[in-house]
């Protein structure tokens, strides 16, 4: 095979349709039947399936596999807004790699992460998910941490980022890594800040949300394009 993606399907998935909506902004056709609304962009070689497909990590998991089931897509790109919670200069990240930080063990000393999927029992270990490498977007790498809540609270913040190494905190990136593994899919992720991950927010999330999600947005065309133009070797080539 060629170094360019030829007629190949990306899928692009967002939990918002604020964030899917900065992607290639009013290009494509709309798909609005059923659960998860599609929106089907061309560029260049590359059709793009843009999946909107709600928030949190079932909803994630559960689009990565109904977009490999119906477009057997060469690459799954998640794309949107997260809370900071390291302090890596930037507003708008490669996502490198990805944990889960609610999978784990409860036990009478506290909450012991593990590697998503794994045994929660013996000693603790967490194996992030790896995305494709970097073909050269131009954003700072970091790491994602996702679980099931919002966190708004500097000490959990704090916590995260000490125990897992990650910058970055979402809801969803690590479920659709962990998705991707189990069909040996590459992906990748780009992430735009909008809070702190502290108890301002929910307000700031609000009201970064817009120009968050363009950030992403437009980091995800120069992904597209990179690869359309041949830029990078297809991630199975």
């Amino acid at each position: 095979m060629g170094t360019a993606m030829t007629d190949h399907v990306v899928a692009v998935l967002a939990a918002l349709p604020q964030e899917a909506d900065a992607f290639f902004p009013d290009e494509g056709a709309h798909d609005a039947r059923g659960w998860m609304p599609l929106r089907t962009i061309r560029a260049g070689a590359i059709t793009c399936i843009v999946a909107t497909h709600g928030i949190g990590k079932v909803h994630a998991a559960a689009a990565t596999m109904a977009l490999a089931e119906r477009f057997s897509p060469r690459l799954f790109v998640s794309i949107g807004t997260a809370g900071k919670i390291g302090r890596a200069p930037g507003d708008c990240f490669w996502l490198e790699s990805a944990v889960q930080h609610d999978y784990g063990a409860a036990n009478p000393d506290g909450f012991l992460p593990y590697t998503a999927g794994s045994w929660p029992m013996g000693p603790a270990t967490v194996e992030p998910f790896r995305a494709m490498p970097d073909p050269g977007v131009g954003l700072p790498h970091a790491r994602i941490a996702s679980g099931d809540m919002f966190v708004a609270c500097p000490d959990q913040a704090r916590s995260l980022h000490e125990g897992l190494a990650a910058e970055l905190v979402d809801m969803e990136t690590a479920a659709m890594a962990q998705a991707c593994a189990l069909i040996s899919a590459p992906w990748a992720a780009i992430r735009a800040t909008t809070d702190g991950a502290d108890g301002a927010s929910a307000d700031d999330f609000a009201i970064n949300l817009a120009a968050a999600a363009r950030r992403a947005g437009e980091a995800a065309e120069r992904l597209v394009g990179m690869l359309a133009d041949g830029l990078h070797p297809s991630p199975r080539a």
